[in-house]
């Protein structure tokens, strides 16, 4: 996709730092977030058990719990731990056809899991032997992988603590290791 260039760049960028100085406040001057976090991401799968073997065999996230959508009779609803009491949630939804997953207003841009150097490591090695494309390290970001599941989410393992961006600590209470 284009990129802007010239005034059209610098305009972007001058309307950033305007956002940035309105909006984004000093550490001690922001309120406490009225969430206590994200209870589950849910995506659409195309098959359950290719999603189930990426995410628990491959990534080695542990499956935890499979059940009957609520909303649809006869679909699936699954949930993997991916950490910290977060979930990463899937629903098929048998005979209906979905277009394929796209970058869009509205749509994901990618999904940022945090992982440890060992887990980056391991999911790497998986990824070389397995034949499954990926991007990274080599675009800028050393920490980050950037791949597919077997649906089309995009997904980056990030090689960073929880409450930290490029380096910097943005949350106050930034999770350990």
């Amino acid at each position: 996709m284009p990129q802007p260039e010239g005034a059209a760049l610098e305009a972007i960028r001058a309307r950033r730092e305007e956002l940035r100085s309105r909006y984004l406040h000093a550490p001690a001057d922001r309120p406490v977030s009225s969430a206590r976090g994200v209870h589950h991401v849910a995506f659409i799968c195309r098959d359950v058990e290719e999603t189930i073997r990426f995410y628990q065999e491959f990534l080695g996230f542990p499956l935890v719990e499979i059940v009957e959508n609520r909303d649809y009779r006869g679909s699936t609803h699954f949930f993997f731990d991916i950490g910290n009491n977060n979930l990463l949630g899937f629903f098929d939804f048998p005979g209906h056809d979905h277009p394929p997953a796209t970058e869009t207003v509205g749509g994901v841009q990618h999904l940022a899991l945090s992982v440890d150097v060992q887990q980056y490591t391991a999911a790497r090695k998986a990824l070389d032997a397995a034949g499954v494309e990926y991007l990274g390290p080599d675009r800028g970001v050393e920490d980050s992988l950037y791949l597919h599941d077997p649906n089309g989410v995009p997904l980056e393992l990030y090689r960073e603590r929880l409450g930290i961006f490029d380096g910097e600590q943005i949350l106050e209470t930034a999770v350990d290791d």
